[in-house]
């Protein structure tokens, strides 16, 4: 199972939320590039980054308050996945050009799902979904409204839509560090295979990326924990069981390889 450390941006500054609520959060002194560097020296193949300010707003980069640290993440010379406010295909194009690997989109999957269909099929293998779930309902807006859409189905949706990953975060253990939904996970990660899961929300131990791991969940984003220094990313990496970059496209712990995802069909 591959780590994402993720970066959450607020004003330019690294914060983490409890369950995605604006008035429970805790600001981080690191700067955003070199907590970036950091997650590369100690190898990370990917980092995920959300501009938050882009995603309460529906306007990407925060109006520029994150403007500039997501340039110098982008700078540090690792890989990076990046969401918050991406709610139209020339940011997409925009993102992607300026050398960001993938794109997540959230709320565009709700609001707009013609988009998702677009943009996987104009960038192929490059496109994330997030599927954000309060109690199985899918938030948007940054999880401040919750629809009445079940999370599953619109998963199986977006990856029909052709999305390189669904991203799942149940919203209720984000930033809480009391574990990961790693039934819920597993059981979207079967019916979706050979389409990736990321498992998002909760994760507080090195026993909760042993278990995921176990499921055989192939991907997981890790934010409080790293930024409070509950756990080193290589003692998260060993146990996770990562292996190297080559490594990507094997299912973990069965030897069996992964077929080609949708987007690139």
């Amino acid at each position: 199972m591959y780590i994402y450390p993720s970066i959450d941006l607020m004003g330019g500054r690294v914060v983490r939320l409890v369950e995605g609520k604006r008035d429970q959060v805790t600001v981080f002194d690191t700067p955003p590039a070199e907590l970036a560097a950091g997650f590369r020296a100690a190898g990370a193949r990917r980092i995920h980054v959300v501009d938050l300010d882009g995603a309460f707003t529906g306007k990407r980069e925060g109006a520029g308050a994150n403007r500039e640290a997501i340039e110098a993440i982008r700078a540090s010379g690792v890989a990076v996945q990046i969401g918050g406010g991406v709610r139209d295909l020339a940011t997409i194009a925009t993102l992607l050009d300026a050398g960001f690997e993938r794109v997540v989109l959230g709320t565009a999957m709700i609001e707009t799902p013609e988009l998702v269909i677009d943009a996987c099929a104009q960038f192929p293998s490059r496109v994330v979904v997030a599927v954000d779930a309060r109690d199985g309902k899918v938030a948007v807006r940054g999880w401040t409204d919750v629809t009445g859409r079940d999370a599953f189905e619109v998963a199986a949706e977006a990856a029909e839509a052709g999305c390189a990953a669904i991203l799942y975060t149940d919203i209720r253990r984000d930033g809480t560090r009391k574990g990961p939904a790693i039934e819920e996970t597993a059981r979207l990660a079967r019916s979706l295979w050979p389409v990736e899961v990321i498992a998002s929300g909760g994760i507080g131990s090195l026993a909760d990326l042993r278990a995921l791991a176990a499921e055989e969940i192939t991907a997981c984003v890790v934010g409080r924990a790293l930024a409070e220094k509950t756990f080193s990313l290589e003692d998260a990496m060993v146990a996770a069981g990562e292996r190297g970059i080559e490594g990507e496209g094997d299912r973990p712990g069965t030897g069996r390889t992964r077929g080609r995802h949708r987007a690139g069909d």
